[in-house]
């Protein structure tokens, strides 16, 4: 079988907060020969003024006078009633357009996700590398200690898959044809598996460019770690132009969809430019979510003010929780066992 695993490795920040250090990722290719509204309408007596939320932001023209409204794409605060009025309507718009747009960006970039779980025992799947695997006859991300649970089992299915029990692939090229079926699935995770191997050569004539295209798609399939190699691959140069913004924005959106180490990385970015407060929130939301790292990342802002003793008492407590959701004996046995490769 193929366990490809991402990983990048990260920096701690105790009494001095470092740079980000951005080692990179790598692939680790494992054969494991014994696995696998309502609307209320109340009527007045009295006749009032059109609602400015039901009226062209430009020319004041109602619903009545004109086709439906539609809200402006960007900060959906007004509406138009052609696209004539909004670009006569830009230039006084566009300052607080700007505002209210990063306004919902920052509300979407900030909000706690919570961690995918495995199929099989339930449990949040922990977000460091190595821990759970990808299964290209599923489509599943299955954590290493029901794989293990299945490998010691009894029952002679040990080298099928722990969800659906197909037999394992006995070549690269098997498994790359069972992924390429759930790609035409459009299934994410599959676009990253695929991604991996063109990056690395493994299976195919190494392409960065192509991998680049396909962790693409594959975030916006709703890949967290497709938008976060895609990240990586910018931040370094790898397959496409070298860029830091684009780097921070995928970064942004693998956070989003609740990669825990892009959270920390881009906290690790915005300190490094001076941007404390939203820094912290970073780090506070990555510790939440079980990383050690952001955790002693907290408790430094904590001392230098940054972060309140209610914050960092509360972050403290949902950390340990949050530890204590991820363990089981399986996946401890996973890990002691010498059938995974940890980082």
């Amino acid at each position: 079988m193929l366990y490809i695993v991402y990983f990048i490795h990260r920096t701690t920040i105790y009494s001095k907060i470092e740079p980000l250090r951005i080692i990179g990722y790598i692939i680790q290719l494992t054969t494991i020969l014994n696995t696998t509204q309502k609307f209320t309408c109340t009527m007045s007596l009295s006749v009032s003024a059109p609602s400015i939320d039901n009226i062209c932001a430009n020319c004041g023209k109602g619903e009545e006078n004109c086709s439906k409204l539609q809200k402006c794409g960007a900060c959906l605060s007004v509406k138009y009633c052609s696209r004539e009025c909004q670009a006569t309507h830009r230039p006084q718009h566009k300052q607080d357009c700007k505002k209210r747009a990063a306004e919902l960006y920052d509300e979407k970039l900030f909000k706690e996700v919570e961690p995918e779980d495995c199929p099989l025992c339930m449990l949040p799947i922990p977000y460091e590398s190595g821990t759970a695997t990808f299964k290209s006859c599923c489509g599943k991300i299955i954590c290493n200690g029901c794989i293990h649970a299945m490998v010691m089992s009894s029952e002679g299915e040990g080298q099928s898959c722990a969800f659906c029990r197909t037999p394992p692939v006995m070549s690269t090229d098997d498994e790359i044809e069972r992924a390429k079926k759930l790609m035409d699935k459009d299934n994410g995770e599959a676009f990253n598996f695929l991604a991996g191997l063109h990056d690395q050569g493994i299976g195919f004539l190494q392409d960065n460019k192509k991998a680049c295209e396909m962790w693409l798609k594959a975030g916006e399939l709703g890949s967290a770690k497709g938008y976060y190699n895609l990240a990586y691959s910018y931040g370094q140069g790898r397959g496409v132009e070298m860029d830091q913004k684009k780097a921070k924005h995928y970064f942004e959106l693998a956070a989003m969809c609740g990669d825990v180490s892009a959270r920390f990385n881009l906290g690790c970015m915005e300190y490094e430019v001076g941007s404390y407060e939203r820094a912290y929130k970073h780090f506070l939301l990555a510790a939440k979510a079980g990383d050690k790292d952001s955790l002693g990342n907290l408790k430094t802002g904590y001392k230098l003010g940054f972060v309140t003793k209610d914050e960092y008492a509360t972050t403290l407590r949902v950390y340990h929780e949050r530890q204590k959701e991820m363990k089981s004996d399986m996946r401890d046995k996973a890990v002691a066992s010498d059938m995974f490769d940890y980082d």
